[in-house]
């Protein structure tokens, strides 16, 4: 057996407590240190008996055996701490998304490649059954030239998400509700078909001007560069609870629709000659109390991780597909910033 690939997280919220959990379940990785600006009891780290720091830096000093480090923090901090544990010739594994601009993906795009190391970006809704069946069909070209795909996400953000003094809601630390919510999405759309153009969009903001810096409300349709046009729906002012997350897609030999409050329910399938195959249950939501957010599926990273630095696989999503991401979504909000004027 190899010897265990060793971690380091910084950020210990709810994400960061899922991708410490994750590294000590698995039986070639160890979680060595987590780091957090608050307190362990603060952020309820006590269950992880590992060394707790409050400064990344004196974390990076002080634990000389540091494979690999899990940026897990605010997102307009993703880039700064994924370019210090490079500088430390560190592996990153980056929360989504990579950084909330195109340049800052490319500074540390550009240091990895200086120091021979590997940044993994976290898109785990591509782990999903739906997901996976999906990627197969297109890449088959089973349903012929796409036409158009529509993606729905339909979700509750309120005042019970956005509190006072925290970071979600703010342009510098959270950037919008594209990079927070739904760059998952987005993502899925770039991995199955590819860039877009010619991006065209109406923005609003109907129940958070009391809450978030930005939008709570798009429609966003475009073209493929390979093919077809395509929208994006999206809203946080959902009341109460998560609506739906769904995919459709028509192609010219035939149609379908993935579903459910988080794309995890394959709703309809018309392929021309195919069978729909029985798909294994998709894991449950990210549960956070009064909300929920994508699968949990959180594991299956940490597998790519130790799997890809041990030699036995590559990475599911490299730093260059965060870019497109983030990129992507700068345009789109370009359109934004434009309506503003």
């Amino acid at each position: 057996m190899n010897t265990p690939i060793k971690f380091a997280v910084i950020g210990c919220g709810h994400i960061g407590k899922r991708h410490a959990e994750m590294i000590q379940r698995h039986p070639e990785s160890e979680l060595v240190a987590i780091c957090d600006p608050r307190s362990r009891d603060e952020v309820g780290a006590n269950a992880f008996d590992v060394p707790y720091f409050q400064d990344a830096r004196a974390m990076l000093d002080q634990v000389e055996d540091i494979d690999v480090v899990n940026v897990c923090t605010p997102n307009g901090l993703h880039a700064e701490l994924s370019l210090l544990a490079l500088e430390r010739r560190k592996h990153v594994v980056c929360e989504k998304p990579l950084a909330l601009s195109k340049a800052n993906c490319e500074a540390i795009i550009y240091k990895a490649l200086q120091v021979h190391r590997t940044v993994f970006g976290v898109m785990q809704n591509r782990y999903s059954p739906p997901s996976q069946w999906i990627k197969g069909v297109v890449d088959q070209g089973l349903l012929g030239n796409i036409h158009l795909v529509q993606v729905n996400c339909y979700w509750n953000r309120d005042e019970r998400y956005y509190k006072k003094g925290s970071w979600k809601g703010t342009k510098d630390l959270d950037g919008g509700t594209l990079f927070t919510q739904f760059s998952h999405f987005i993502d899925i759309l770039y991995w199955l078909f590819g860039d877009i153009s010619d991006i065209q969009g109406k923005f609003a903001d109907f129940n958070h001007q009391d809450l978030t810096e930005f939008e709570d409300s798009g429609l966003v349709n475009f073209r493929f560069l390979n093919g077809g046009m395509g929208c994006l729906n999206y809203s946080t002012a959902v009341w109460d609870k998560n609506l739906e997350s769904s995919m459709t897609i028509i192609g010219s030999t035939g149609s379908v629709k993935i579903g459910g409050q988080y794309m995890d329910q394959v709703e309809y399938c018309h392929i021309k000659d195919y069978t729909m195959p029985v798909l294994a249950p998709t894991n449950p939501a990210n549960d956070y109390g009064t909300y929920k957010g994508s699968a949990n599926n959180h594991g299956f990273i940490i597998d790519n991780v130790v799997d890809t630095l041990n030699g036995r696989n590559t990475l599911t999503t490299n730093a260059l597909e965060g870019l497109k991401v983030v990129e992507i979504i700068e345009r789109i909000y370009k359109k934004r910033n434009e309506q503003s004027v």
